[in-house]
């Protein structure tokens, strides 16, 4: 039997050695991968990718973006647009495939995706909030026990989007904590009224978040504020709505016809 005997004081340089020479050649690989790179086919690749994206309503635009994303991140490692709008993309699949095995792949994606984007860019706040939204939709999929499991990594990463950029696309990681404790049951964290005033708060900055306010006046509902329901479902039906957010509308405004109905 071979003894494991410790670094003699004569192999240790060479020990250092081989562990400066392993750090220089991932530099150089990186160094390698961001000179590599082309630019202006990365950003004709990510322009497509929108296009399909503005026409998420059909899955198979969606899709569409999914596929030029990976080109645009195989194109150059370094893109954060490339991992944040994979992530997104991704996470709109998920949400909308019916298979349950396609949506675990979804979500699985979107989270890689997510991560990456948090390692190139701490400080921004899309990488944080797409990778939260995509652990919530794998935790769907999985159920109650698995959901559990990813509360405190989903509050951690819409609680960064918040300190990083409150306002974040019109209050929307205030919707996902709101959403949270509003899906959750009582046992294991859930909290209706903390979810109605969370999402007061998100409304701040989300008068014209449309799904913000359906959260909202499912909140209301289930803690039996009849009329805020009633008010909140309302606006949602008479709210102008921008173009690029055309498919969350047209979802909210179908709650909030199902949320009125209730209240007859």
């Amino acid at each position: 039997m071979k003894l494991l005997l410790p670094l003699s004081h004569k192999t240790l340089p060479l020990t250092l050695a081989a562990l400066v020479g392993l750090t220089a050649s991932c530099a150089r690989e990186q160094a390698m991968q961001a000179s590599t790179a082309d630019p202006v086919a990365v950003a004709k690749l990510l322009s497509e990718a929108d296009e399909h994206y503005a026409n998420r309503t059909s899955i198979e635009h969606a899709r569409q973006a999914v596929a030029i994303l990976r080109r645009a991140r195989m194109t150059d490692y370094n893109s954060y647009e490339a991992v944040w709008k994979l992530a997104r993309c991704q996470y709109y699949v998920g949400s909308h495939e019916e298979d349950e095995k396609l949506k675990l792949a979804a979500f699985r994606e979107g989270i890689a995706a997510g991560e990456s984007a948090v390692k190139l860019a701490p400080d921004k706040p899309e990488g944080h909030f797409w990778l939260g939204a995509n652990l919530g939709g794998r935790a769907k999929v999985q159920g109650p026990l698995y959901a559990l499991s990813s509360v405190p990594d989903i509050r951690r990463e819409m609680e960064t989007v918040i300190r990083l950029d409150e306002g974040f696309q019109a209050g929307s990681a205030y919707l996902a904590l709101g959403q949270l404790d509003l899906e959750l049951p009582e046992m294991f964290g859930g909290d209706r009224k903390r979810a109605v005033e969370v999402l007061e708060k998100g409304l701040r900055f989300g008068q014209n978040n449309s799904l913000l306010r359906l959260r909202l006046a499912e909140a209301y509902y289930a803690v039996k504020r009849r009329a805020d329901a009633r008010a909140q479902a309302n606006a949602i039906l008479v709210m102008k709505h921008g173009q690029d957010y055309l498919p969350e509308h047209e979802e909210a405004s179908e709650g909030a016809r199902r949320i009125l109905k209730k209240l007859e």
